[in-house]
């Protein structure tokens, strides 16, 4: 691709490493900031100054930002940043612009987990880790039925996880039905829909290394996604192991979305749309897609969770935002691409 501000002869900038870097710091330093009651920076940065240095500080803005709004915009940045990993990865594993994070159905067997475990009186915690294991039940059963294919084994993957996840989906839905209609169902229902509200230190230390250790993996090998988006016989000259390296990037993705989940619900979007957005910014290569992914996902992720909470008197579910906002920003990107090809 060619050289622009933010590539310069094969590597980042220094202004582009900057602003990966300082785009998610500033976007959660903002949101911290803002809530049902705003505190000003420089009283954010004292409490965060408080901790470090174990002086007891102010009470009142040591509980608000430490212990309501800190979890959240950590797990904002985490899940946000992991869902636009996991959504670029098969969108270039797959060469499909549409790929989702969900498309092995993760999600579906995630949250029929969680659905079990609100029916059954589950904590936070014991619901999380149920969601996690049927989300990695679920993808084990994808590659089940997808079996060892010798040609055409990413169209058998695809074929496969729209067979899991319309099962799963099924027997989610069994499982709501039976669900208490005054009590169980409404949580059901808001927990599907995607929310922050319960974010602790607790449930980051559950899901959060699964995320860290995918996003790792991706980012390491994220230059022979660009190998496997070539075509199969280009892809086998290159050397590598197409099965195998296919195995891993799957396997890393679909933990990484398994835990998101777990933590948080359904969130919808981040994976397709903010993936597209990085093409924009840098080309179609992994290279500089995944890092710059990373940054914009945490930040964008960060604004829908304060959205969330200060647009409206009650807080809304993060699914609905994003679908109010991502809908729209990505039917400009389909007429700027088409405008573009004519």
């Amino acid at each position: 691709m060619n050289d622009n501000f933010l590539i310069k002869r094969g590597h980042f900038t220094p202004l582009a490493i900057l602003f990966m870097i300082l785009l998610p710091l500033v976007t959660a330093l903002i949101c911290i900031c803002l809530g049902r009651m705003n505190v000003p920076v420089g009283d954010v940065i004292a409490v965060f100054r408080d901790v470090l240095t174990g002086n007891e500080g102010h009470a009142q803005n040591y509980s608000i930002v430490i212990n309501l709004r800190l979890p959240r915009i950590l797990m904002a940045i985490i899940v946000g940043a992991g869902l636009t990993c996991a959504g670029n990865t098969f969108q270039s594993l797959f060469s499909n612009p549409l790929a989702t994070p969900d498309i092995l159905g993760v999600t579906s067997g995630t949250c029929v987990g969680a659905i079990l475990a609100i029916i059954l009186s589950c904590g936070i915690l014991e619901t999380q880790l149920i969601a996690l294991v049927f989300g990695l039940a679920s993808v084990f059963f994808t590659l089940k039925i997808a079996g060892k294919n010798e040609n055409r084994q990413v169209v058998y993957l695809v074929l496969a996880g729209v067979i899991a996840s319309s099962l799963f989906n099924a027997i989610g839905s069994l499982l709501k039905y039976t669900a208490d209609p005054q009590d169980k169902l409404p949580e059901i229902t808001y927990w599907l829909m995607g929310s922050f509200t319960s974010a602790t230190y607790k449930k980051l230390l559950i899901g959060s290394p699964l995320i860290l250790i995918g996003i790792v993996v991706i980012y390491l090998l994220r230059w022979r996604l660009n190998i496997l988006s070539l075509s199969e016989d280009e892809a086998k000259a290159s050397g590598i192991n197409l099965k195998r390296t296919q195995m891993i990037f799957i396997l890393a993705s679909t933990v990484i979305t398994a835990s998101a989940v777990s933590m948080c619900g359904q969130v919808g979007w981040i994976g397709l749309l903010v993936p597209h957005c990085a093409r924009m910014l840098v080309g179609s290569n992994n290279r500089y897609v995944v890092p710059i992914s990373l940054s914009l996902g945490a930040s964008f992720m960060t604004l829908i969770d304060t959205l969330s909470r200060t647009i409206s008197v009650i807080e809304l579910p993060l699914s609905i935002l994003t679908a109010i906002i991502g809908a729209p920003v990505f039917i400009s990107l389909l007429n700027k691409n088409r405008s573009n090809l004519q």
